[in-house]
């Protein structure tokens, strides 16, 4: 099947798109006078402690929505019509607010203030040494145990109408939450315009020095959800030529070169086949990936392409273009069917895959990598699109 995949075509920037099969959609603009992206505000709860959670709904003319939730900053619904043109939900998480203050799983949630893992939750920076929670032991992962992922943003703009409808959220994060130095002001935004982009941009400043590394971790079945079909069985390219190989705690202890191994999607690639591997990195990542993949083009200015996977059965596609110089593959390794999601369905192994756009895991210990260092007077910046389109 393999022999048939072949590339149509690629447009750069903020509509990258490269489709594996015949694309219904190759990004051309829309015509801004025939119709307009929406944006709507509404309350979505309360969480136990009284405070009011509010929802955004952004939707373009083409079928395609996303809701985004306060509490986590999180993408709580991505709706996306099939080859057929019925619409579905490709993001796990919860329906109710309930779900993710209570049982969180890092589903859909902007993850900060350090996205991935620190070794042993310690860094030091200017000759001190700070110890964060090691709440993913020995190690300390996405922000603590109370990260931007568990906090309420404030809502602080929305667009409606035109060609971009988006929402921006803010939070605050004060020196010493979680370990960390500084008072950081952090700002995600949601755009959704007639292309069928899904833009999350990130913005943060200190007052003080600190690390700063912030992602998306939407968990995707490009098959819908309610998941009927393991997210395994879509293909995937990934414009990367290495991995950071890491040790039994999944911290970096090298690069590995992808070719010749279960980790190479330079061609188009089926997920399932590769998880299946004894490669001794599948068995550290506890029967999957969850790897960071070197990104070619390293940090840049404006968004190159990183991966696209397309499902075959539901017609589904997304590109992702991205700013970061890694990206984080993760398979849902660690489901393990102990909470139910959606539809009350048990969130269990191979469910979902995620690609988290970022520096690399435990930059603040190893000078050879990507700074996520973050000065005042500086300003964290990143950019990340999702292109969806449909599959013939």
């Amino acid at each position: 099947m393999m022999s048939m995949v072949k590339r149509l075509g690629l447009a750069m920037g903020l509509g990258a798109v490269m489709c594996l099969t015949a694309c219904a959609d190759k990004g051309t603009p829309a015509d801004k006078d025939a119709a307009a992206a929406t944006a709507t505000r509404a309350d979505w709860g309360a969480l136990s402690d009284g405070s009011k959670v509010e929802a955004v709904e952004l939707k373009n003319s083409k079928g395609v929505s996303a809701r985004i939730i306060t509490y986590g900053a999180t993408l709580q619904n991505l709706m996306v019509p099939d080859k057929a043109g019925a619409p579905g939900d490709i993001v796990i998480g919860y329906d109710t607010i309930e779900g993710y203050e209570k049982t969180p799983n890092y589903t859909g949630v902007t993850v900060g203030r350090y996205a991935n893992r620190i070794a042993r939750g310690k860094f030091t920076l200017d000759g001190k040494t700070y110890t964060l929670a090691t709440n993913n032991a020995p190690n300390a992962l996405h922000g603590g145990v109370k990260g931007w992922d568990k906090r309420n943003w404030t809502i602080t703009d929305v667009k409606t109408g035109g060609d971009t409808a988006s929402v921006t959220l803010q939070y605050v994060s004060p020196d010493g939450e979680e370990g960390y130095p500084g008072t950081v002001s952090a700002e995600v935004t949601y755009a959704l315009n007639e292309n069928n982009d899904l833009t999350i941009s990130y913005k943060a400043t200190t007052d003080k020095p600190t690390v700063v590394n912030m992602t998306n971790h939407s968990l995707f079945n490009l098959g819908g959800v309610p998941v009927t079909r393991s997210a395994l069985d879509a293909y995937v390219k990934i414009e990367s030529d290495a991995i950071l190989a890491v040790d039994k705690t999944l911290i970096p202890d090298g690069e590995l070169k992808v070719a010749g191994t279960p980790f190479d999607f330079n061609s188009p690639g089926l997920i399932s086949e590769r998880v299946t591997s004894t490669h001794p990195q599948i068995i550290v990542g506890n029967g999957g990936i969850d790897h960071n993949y070197i990104v070619r083009g390293g940090l840049t200015a404006t968004p190159k392409l990183a991966v696209t996977i397309e499902d075959k059965v539901s017609g589904r596609g997304m590109t992702i273009a991205t700013t970061e110089p890694g990206i984080q593959m993760y398979t849902g390794n660690f489901l393990d069917g102990t909470l139910a999601g959606k539809g009350g369905q048990k969130l269990v192994k191979y469910q979902a895959v995620a690609f988290e756009a970022q520096r690399y895991p435990d930059s603040p210990n190893q000078p050879s990598f990507p700074t996520t260092r973050l000065d005042p007077g500086q300003t964290y910046t990143q950019t990340t699109v999702h292109h969806l389109y449909t599959v013939q």
